[in-house]
């Protein structure tokens, strides 16, 4: 049976929450905390180990692409949702059938210089309908194409 493709993903973080020095620093993190069905439908059903990630600064100076990270564990239940003492306490949510779930993500590198969102947006033509520059998205977890992947990684190497 063939392997699945690697797929990419983009996974927002708040840098005075997590940020990409952090997961320098511990390595690999699950990505807790999601309370979106659409996010974390991408993160239960769809995200495999190995798959790339984009490390995105959100609700900061200069929001942008900051590192890559690798999806480095299987989906299980997200914990926060048992704690009460937690932002993310789901009182509705069952360790028997938990409503949200999560994925570790590991350290890859930070990139060379950030690639802002405005410097993403300017690629629009490029970037073929990418889902951050669609109006009105803030989902935490998007999905990446292959050839968007690819694009965005050439810029890195050019002057902004």
């Amino acid at each position: 049976m063939p392997k699945p493709a690697r797929q990419y993903w983009l996974m927002k973080s708040e840098p005075d929450e997590f940020s990409i020095d952090d997961l320098e620093r511990v390595g690999a993190e699950p990505w807790s905390g999601v309370r979106s069905y659409q996010a974390r439908n991408f993160m239960w059903k769809q995200m495999r180990v190995g798959d790339g990630v984009f490390f995105y600064h959100s609700n900061a100076d200069v929001p942008g692409i900051y590192g890559l990270a690798t999806v480095a564990s299987t989906p299980y239940p997200d914990p926060t949702q048992f704690d009460a003492k937690s932002d993310y306490f789901d009182a509705k949510s069952t360790r028997e059938d938990p409503r949200w779930w999560l994925v570790d993500v590991g350290f890859e590198r930070k990139l060379s210089r950030a690639i802002s969102l405005d410097e993403l947006r300017s690629h629009a033509d490029a970037l073929d309908d990418f889902v951050l520059l669609r109006r009105g998205t803030r989902l935490s977890v998007l999905p990446v194409t292959a050839a968007q992947w690819k694009h965005i990684l050439t810029l890195e190497k050019q002057r902004p």
